[in-house]
């Protein structure tokens, strides 16, 4: 396949314009119709095939890829703290694009291979604890705090709006308490926008705060990124 260079010595994105085939898929006995739907849109979905062939554990890796092409999120030699891991993609990313002498920290509460280049934890954010032993495996300020942590979905719009919302208030938190001046911030909410109280601590802790949906993130989803550049430091540092 080929891509859009992002860059030297950056993965391609793929390309979505364009007459392409369809994969369909048969009904099969234990299939429900929802399954047969989902398999489908997995083979004809570029970013997965793309994933495949650049060894990404992913799709959600282009996401990030993206993201950093417009906003310069990573650093080189950065430290970068990628929460809600799993299974690897952007920690995979974060390795790359952070370069010889980064610190990428990536944890999840479910378990993940080790990502070369990278300390992974499982480890539950919301544990009382989880800050601190980040910040001990870090041994420092973080550059970049990237977070695609995501709640169990119930179904329930506002609800789920709500619990996506709580996780990115926590990470805010984090970031708030880890970054360098100047560092960067990503976080996944949803389509709806980011809640006012939440969208100010933001601003004002940092000079550029924008709401984004990247190409890679499909169309059908609510979901969207929030993206907070330039922190301003912490109130002692100000």
């Amino acid at each position: 396949m080929t891509g859009k260079k992002s860059g030297p010595g950056k993965p391609s994105i793929p390309k979505t314009s364009g007459r392409k085939l369809h994969v369909r898929v048969k009904s099969a006995r234990g299939r429900t119709v929802g399954q047969v739907a989902w398999l489908e849109r997995q083979l004809n979905d570029p970013y997965v095939k793309e994933a495949k062939a650049k060894g990404y554990r992913s799709r959600a890796a282009f996401k990030l890829i993206e993201l950093d092409d417009k906003h310069r999120l990573i650093r080189r030699g950065g430290g970068i703290v990628d929460l809600g891991a799993a299974p690897g993609g952007w920690t995979q990313v974060a390795v790359e694009r952070a370069g010889p002498g980064a610190h990428v920290v990536g944890i999840d509460i479910n378990p993940m291979e080790d990502v070369p280049g990278a300390t992974t934890m499982q480890l539950d954010f919301l544990a009382d604890d989880a800050p601190d032993r980040l910040k001990d495996v870090l041994g420092g300020e973080a550059d970049a705090v990237i977070s695609d942590m995501a709640a169990p979905a119930t179904g329930h719009r506002d609800t789920d709006h709500v619990k996506i919302m709580a996780l990115c208030e926590l990470a805010l938190d984090f970031a708030q308490d880890v970054l360098k001046p100047g560092g960067a911030f990503v976080c996944k909410v949803q389509r709806g926008g980011t809640e006012g109280q939440l969208l100010k601590m933001m601003k004002t802790s940092f000079r550029d705060v924008k709401h984004v949906k990247p190409p890679a993130s499909r169309a059908d989803s609510a979901e969207m990124y929030v993206v907070a550049t330039g922190f301003r430091g912490r109130d002692g540092d100000r």
